[in-house]
């Protein structure tokens, strides 16, 4: 009896393991004719019309063969702002072109793995709205690969709720602090001025400012070529530059970010622990660079 007890929970354990949901990091549409500032204006078009807004866009590195549109809409912000623990981290879409010859690589960010990531269980609470986002940004993804794929990994869909690369490695919920102000508006308006004087090589991507939430986030571009976007995306893997910028979140009067140490290990899932080494002084500087913004 022992062991048809035993036989029956192996073969439900291995049920649940095969149903268990994985999520991917990306989303690759393969190659299209062009170079990138027609294929960027086309897909700028197509998103539009889906009723998405463009938030902003640049050539990461600070390389003509490097681009990414951020985007967002109406229901994702008002959905992301509910989340009161950074949520509005996850309202902008990011889809990457690369230049390869005389085509295009078109890539994108999983809107539902980023969701998952970032909103945790409250992916949950707000599938609905969430999953209509996911399935318009797929929408036009069709409408440039009709067979896209998925690649960069795969995790679990419950462990991402909850992600972490391994043991002592920071969660979402483990954020940089990198500066408390007198008030919200100041935190704002520091930011802002440090981006546009590009201090620390920096540059703005976009900003999603709500006055009346007093909730605030700044894509930034890390152009810096000795500490930046050209020192670390070559040794990690340039295929998924979709998963820039950088963001610094404004909630009330504090200024944070995603530690490093989870959110490249978030979208390198495939990393090994040799490879993050290389990298072992990016999180660091990352930070310095964003403290400096907010100083």
């Amino acid at each position: 009896m022992k062991k048809i007890i035993l036989s029956f929970g192996l073969i439900l354990m291995f049920i649940l393991k095969i149903n268990a949901e994985e999520l991917s990091p990306f989303i690759s549409c393969g190659t299209v004719s062009g170079d990138i500032k027609t294929v960027k204006e086309s897909i700028k078009t197509k998103l539009k019309a889906k009723g998405f807004t463009i938030t902003g866009g640049y050539y990461v590195e600070n390389k003509g063969n490097f681009f990414v549109i951020t985007f967002t809409n109406k229901d994702l912000q008002s959905t992301c702002l509910k989340v009161k623990d950074r949520g509005i981290l996850a309202a902008n879409l990011r889809i990457g072109l690369t230049k390869k010859g005389d085509k295009v690589e078109v890539t994108a960010l999983n809107p539902k793995y980023m969701f998952v990531g970032y909103l945790g269980s409250n992916y949950d609470t707000h599938k609905a709205i969430l999953t209509k986002v996911d399935n318009s940004v797929k929408a036009v993804l069709k409408q440039i690969n009709p067979k896209y794929t998925y690649f960069g990994g795969k995790v679990e869909f419950s462990k991402l709720k909850k992600y972490h690369y391994m043991f002592g490695m920071p969660y979402f919920s483990d954020p940089v602090e990198l500066k408390e102000f007198d008030s919200f508006e100041k935190a704002v308006e520091t930011i802002k001025n440090n981006l546009a004087a590009k201090k620390g090589n920096t540059r703005m991507v976009y900003k999603l400012v709500y006055k009346t939430s007093k909730v605030a986030v700044f894509g930034v571009a890390l152009h810096d070529k000795t500490t930046g976007e050209a020192k670390f995306l070559p040794i990690i893997g340039e295929k998924h530059l979709a998963a820039m910028p950088y963001e610094i979140v404004v909630i009330g009067k504090t200024a944070t970010m995603l530690h490093g140490r989870y959110r490249f290990a978030l979208y390198w899932p495939e990393l090994t622990m040799g490879e993050f080494q290389k990298i072992m002084s990016t999180p660091g500087n990352v930070e310095d660079t964003l403290k400096g913004l907010t100083e």
